[in-house]
């Protein structure tokens, strides 16, 4: 679920394809991060509001940089700037810090003369994402830290507690309770083979991820996001957000359809989608309009089917598109928040039961010990 602009661009740029898993995760040189783009956009809009020329612009951003990435991409620009090419095409040759959503918008920009309202667009849109970013981490973070926790725990006391009555339970292994038993062997078997469960555990992550980034993989997870009652309402409220503001954002700047559809489909990171927008794009270039490749969709809401269908009749696209990418970015958040507070005392629950079933494990065959004795 990336909500970060940082896809490759397709048109402008020259060349484009899929990063390596390695290139993902140990990128070759250090790039810009989302917040030094950020940053350059905001100063950038702001300085050409006030009256400075493009040149003037990049070479005070240049001099206030304080990265070397920053200072590295921002130097690039100025110099293919100053050299006759256009900024659109000088920050295409950077797809891992600009977006095609980006560099079409600024190529759109750039030929109508209002650069800085569509880089002041583009701050905000960046905003919104983070957001929604936010949004999506305060909603898992709890539930994720009370389980990390509560596995935690699980472990320790198998390990370093359970070892300590194992002398004094095997005088009445007959009379224990079937838990106990079993939280026996668990302890036995995690201090003999810890160090291999480990290692057992890192190549079934590596593999997992592995997998994950095949193309049977991606088309999998893509299906799962889709169709699992729960999370295909979550996800395809991300994926609307997130594909409507896009389109707004560039139908509303002169961008033109094929290209806004093609941003789009890059920003959605969802194969299925992605194979949606095409034949949306193939409606369009069929002269059909792109009310015509939603309602083939199943998987669009009838609400975006019905409003894209008015907005397009009326010539309201774009201002359509926005109110409905705010519309469901209300309703992701609302939807977040709840499961949120449900995740809570279902969390805690089921740690009380844990926590319970590894006390009485402990406890009753202490009892059984102390009648034994009386």
């Amino acid at each position: 679920m990336a909500i970060e602009l940082d896809d490759v661009p397709s048109g402008l740029a020259p060349g484009s394809g899929t990063r390596s898993l390695i290139e993902r995760f140990w990128p070759a040189a250090p790039t810009m991060s989302a917040a030094d783009r950020r940053f350059f956009t905001e100063q950038l809009a702001l300085m050409l509001e006030t009256g400075a020329n493009l040149h003037e612009a990049l070479t005070l951003i240049r001099d206030q940089s304080q990265t070397p990435a920053m200072l590295e991409v921002v130097g690039q620009l100025l110099e293919k700037v100053s050299g006759g090419r256009t900024f659109a095409s000088a920050l295409a040759e950077h797809p891992r810090v600009f977006s095609t959503t980006y560099v079409n918008l600024v190529a759109a920009s750039e030929n109508g003369g209002f650069l800085y309202q569509v880089l002041t667009e583009l701050v905000r849109m960046e905003e919104k994402s983070d957001e929604l970013k936010g949004t999506v981490r305060s909603a898992l973070s709890y539930p994720i830290f009370l389980s990390v926790f509560s596995v935690s725990v699980v472990v320790f006391v198998l390990m370093a507690v359970f070892p300590k009555f194992a002398v004094m339970f095997a005088k009445i292994h007959d009379q224990l309770p079937v838990t106990t038993i079993m939280l026996m062997h668990a302890s036995d078997f995690l201090r003999s083979y810890w160090p291999h469960t480990l290692v057992l555990i890192v190549v079934l992550i590596v593999l997992a991820l592995r997998w994950a980034a095949s193309q049977s993989g991606k088309e999998t997870v893509d299906r799962v996001k889709l169709t699992v009652p729960g999370l295909k309402t979550i996800f395809m409220q991300i994926y609307l957000t997130q594909a409507l503001r896009v389109m707004s954002l560039s139908l509303a700047h002169g961008v033109n359809i094929t290209d806004t559809l093609i941003a789009t489909r890059d920003v959605v990171k969802n194969g299925i989608l992605q194979r949606f927008f095409r034949a949306v794009e193939d409606q369009v270039q069929q002269g059909n309009g792109i009310a015509a490749g939603f309602l083939e969709e199943d998987r669009i809401p009838v609400l975006v089917q019905q409003m894209i269908s008015t907005g397009e009749q009326s010539g309201n696209l774009p201002k359509v598109m926005s109110r409905l990418a705010d519309y469901y970015e209300r309703e992701l958040t609302k939807r977040l928040h709840g499961l949120a507070k449900m995740a809570e005392p279902i969390m805690l629950m089921i740690m009380g039961v844990v926590v319970g079933l590894i006390v009485s494990s402990l406890i009753l065959p202490i009892f059984k010990l102390s009648r034994a004795v009386s």
